[in-house]
């Protein structure tokens, strides 16, 4: 089974370089990405059926299809990585920015340039080890490499990306309340409409996206839509990552093909039955996981 969100990830869970990173495939997505116009983006990631791994599960594609583009459209816009995880016991998708942070950098400008975004910010809870981590190295590494700031690799389209750490709140999960504290303000959730996607940081075009949701964007655009769809066991395409803690017999990260129902009682494959294995321990041994 391919785990393309955590094939990069080291045993000893330091962080991968950008040479590493390269080496990997790393920012050939963006390469392709940027030979393309924004809406044939926006349309590979909407035929590649990914959902918003945050919780709500909104096709991401179609998210991005309500921008306005064009000439005509209001700037800035901006295009937010919401990695606020405030919930107890979730650390997903801290571990993805620890441990591979380039996947995200690559993938939220992918995404900005899908939305014509001119800013993108990455939220995170002050508290966390992400703001003293090697994530805010790996962006200048990539800046001084011509993936970010002006004119990325030569294409004409420019983006900044600035981390944000707030002071942060449970409700900082909700897309309007985290606009609400990004701007300095309390972070109450905003009256709806108007829709963030139309008037969201400093009334401007905004999208706010999950962490996880980004580090996928660039694979789809690197292997195609139809290679993420055959990721999944559902029509809903890609792969899908558990954080496990507490009282269980295997905590740690783990890595499923994307599922929506229990399928422990077929245990045909490694792949069907690995959800059950985590939590309840499967008859076969051989289709027990792994932790990352």
């Amino acid at each position: 089974m391919e785990k393309p969100l955590t094939g990069n990830f080291r045993p000893d869970k330091t962080s991968v370089s950008l040479p590493e990173y390269e080496r990997a495939g790393g920012y050939q997505g963006l390469r392709k990405a940027l030979a393309m116009a924004p809406a044939e983006v926006t349309e590979l990631v909407k035929r590649s059926n990914l959902r918003g791994r945050g919780g709500a599960g909104f096709p991401t594609g179609t998210k991005w299809s309500f921008v306005p583009m064009g000439e005509e459209a209001p700037h800035p816009k901006y295009l937010v990585a919401n990695a606020d995880e405030m919930e107890p016991g979730t650390f997903k998708d801290r571990a993805l920015m620890e441990r591979d942070p380039h996947q995200l950098i690559e993938g939220l400008i992918v995404a900005a340039y899908a939305i014509e975004a001119d800013i993108g910010y990455i939220f995170c809870e002050a508290s966390t080890s992400v703001p003293t981590s090697a994530f805010p190295e790996r962006s200048l590494r990539a800046k001084a490499s011509n993936y970010l700031g002006r004119n990325i690799l030569g294409s004409g389209y420019s983006l900044e990306i600035h981390l944000h750490a707030s002071a942060g709140r449970y409700i900082c999960g909700e897309e309007t309340a985290l606009l609400n504290a990004l701007e300095g303000k309390r972070a109450h959730p905003r009256a709806k409409p108007p829709f963030p996607r139309c008037a969201g940081s400093g009334g401007r075009p905004t999208i706010v996206q999950n962490v996880e949701t980004l580090c996928n964007v660039h694979h789809i655009v690197n292997k195609g839509p139809d290679w993420f769809r055959g990721l999944s066991l559902t029509e809903d395409g890609g792969t899908k990552l558990f954080g496990v803690s507490g009282k269980v017999r295997r905590p740690g990260l783990w890595n499923f093909p994307w599922a929506r129902r229990c399928v422990r009682s077929s245990r045909t494959t490694p792949e069907e039955c690995a959800t059950a294995c985590v939590f309840a321990g499967c008859c076969r041994a051989e289709h027990r996981p792994t932790s990352l």
